[in-house]
């Protein structure tokens, strides 16, 4: 193309020189040419840009539309392959927020899903969220690897900790690869998502009553993409069984596995989805949930049987302009086991329990976007035993609606407002947010 575009360019140039020389070289002559000239270039070099451009999109939408083959290998990995400017490749997101609650976010609870790991409420007031630092880089030709280090302010207090931290191959062959280290387990569609990347301040109520907000773990992970037109993953990870939903690291540290499955595809130039199943079977010893002082302690066997459907739309393919995407998941839960209360008692527990939520957001030009959740949670009564107990359901159906609209002056920026009608405490509550969030450096796509 650049070839053909020169040599349109060269022949253009000839018969204005030709026309010049008929004429009597004056100044004014010479000028005029100069003028065509520039424009000649000008237009030479929109050209250029232009197809650049399309390009442009043409490569994001393989990757992360068109081809969703592609991107849980590619985005998902988060493969350093991309930030050769930088070796290592470092970026840092900032984010912030403030709450407003009618009622008293430390005395939060849902009634029979006592929150464990990171869940919960955002503290009320203004606050610092999550700062992350991500350090990124190929190691050789056969494997790159990832550092997430967020610094969080937990009780007035400073604390760096080590969120993923994980080495991944490059070179196996048949479309497979494998992840050690420490990582967001790939079940679901939100797990494996930093929070920078949510559409909403916060995740599901299914996700914070059966992951802990998210589930992340040391282990190894392994995923085979198939060769073909229709998206195809399979994937299984064995890990410690440390983190919630599983405790304790049982069975000597190989407490908790995984596997998923997914398929995506296009329908047209301007639509794409994605659906799959996973399943997360882990052994739990005295996993602690509910009030961090008097904490409940379950024992036993957890199953979880994740259901996931995405949907986006976005004219020919051009997403920047506007888009929309249509998400949705259920979660099932079987445990098997018994619970350790703060009076003492050791009562055994066999429950099963559900979840799901669905949520829209629509860009309807650059910068701004709209949406709208809905999440819900249900389960059986455990009985009369329970009564009186954060596992006691009071004959309650959790629910949350939710409602946000973001701004986005680049890709860098983002300014967020929610407003949330929470149904899923032992008082119904209306919450409203603001966060930003801000990112410098190099930081690796996002997945689909």
């Amino acid at each position: 193309m650049r070839l053909r575009v020169e040599g349109m360019l060269a022949a253009c140039l000839v018969l204005f020189m030709g026309s010049a020389m008929a004429q009597e070289e004056t100044a004014s002559d010479i000028e005029q040419l100069r003028k065509e000239l520039q424009l000649l270039r000008q237009d030479y070099e929109q050209r250029i840009a232009d197809l650049e451009a399309r390009l442009q999109v043409a490569e994001e939408r393989t990757v992360e539309v068109a081809s969703p083959a592609a991107a849980p290998v590619i985005q998902s990995s988060r493969s350093a392959s991309g930030n050769n400017a930088f070796n290592p490749a470092i970026g840092v997101i900032f984010q912030g927020q403030a709450w407003s609650y009618g009622e008293n976010p430390e005395d939060y609870a849902i009634p029979g899903f006592p929150l464990g790991g990171e869940a919960g409420p955002v503290g009320e007031g203004f606050s610092l969220g999550e700062t992350e630092i991500d350090i990124s880089a190929t190691v050789d030709d056969w494997f790159t690897a990832w550092l997430t280090v967020p610094i969080v302010i937990e009780d007035g207090e400073t604390v760096v900790e080590v969120e993923e931290a994980w080495i991944e191959t490059l070179s196996l062959p048949a479309g497979l690869s494998l992840r050690m280290g420490r990582f967001f387990s790939d079940i679901g569609y939100l797990n494996d998502k930093h929070s920078h990347s949510w559409d909403f301040v916060d995740q599901p109520l299914v996700y914070q009553a059966f992951l802990g907000n998210q589930y992340i773990d040391d282990g190894v992970q392994g995923r085979w993409v198939a060769p073909t037109d229709l998206y195809l993953e399979l994937g299984g990870e064995w890990l410690r069984g440390d983190r919630f939903p599983a405790g304790g690291a049982a069975n000597s540290g190989f407490g908790a596995y995984t596997l998923h499955a997914r398929l995506g595809g296009d329908v047209g130039y301007s639509h794409s989805w994605l659906a799959g199943l996973s399943w997360v079977s882990s052994e739990s010893v005295e996993r602690a949930s509910g009030d961090e002082d008097e904490p409940l302690l379950f024992t036993g066997d957890s199953d979880l049987l994740m259901a996931e459907f995405v949907w986006k739309w976005a004219p020919n393919g051009n997403w920047k302009q506007r888009n929309f995407k249509l998400q949705a998941e259920f979660l099932w839960r079987d445990e098997q086991g018994f619970y350790a209360l703060p009076d003492g008692r050791i009562l055994p527990w066999d429950s099963e329990q559900e979840g799901w939520y669905a949520q829209a957001v629509y860009q309807p030009f650059p910068g701004w976007r709209f949406g709208a959740r809905y999440d819900a949670l249900s389960g059986d009564n455990p009985g009369v035993e329970y009564a009186g107990t954060p596992l006691d359901t009071l004959g309650r159906d959790p629910k949350r609606y939710s409602l946000m609209t973001d701004w986005s002056h680049s890709e860098f920026s983002r300014l967020r407002l929610q407003y949330s009608e929470d149904r899923a405490g032992l008082i119904d509550d209306q919450q409203w947010g603001l966060q930003y969030i801000y990112s410098i450096g190099a930081h690796g796509a996002h997945s689909f």
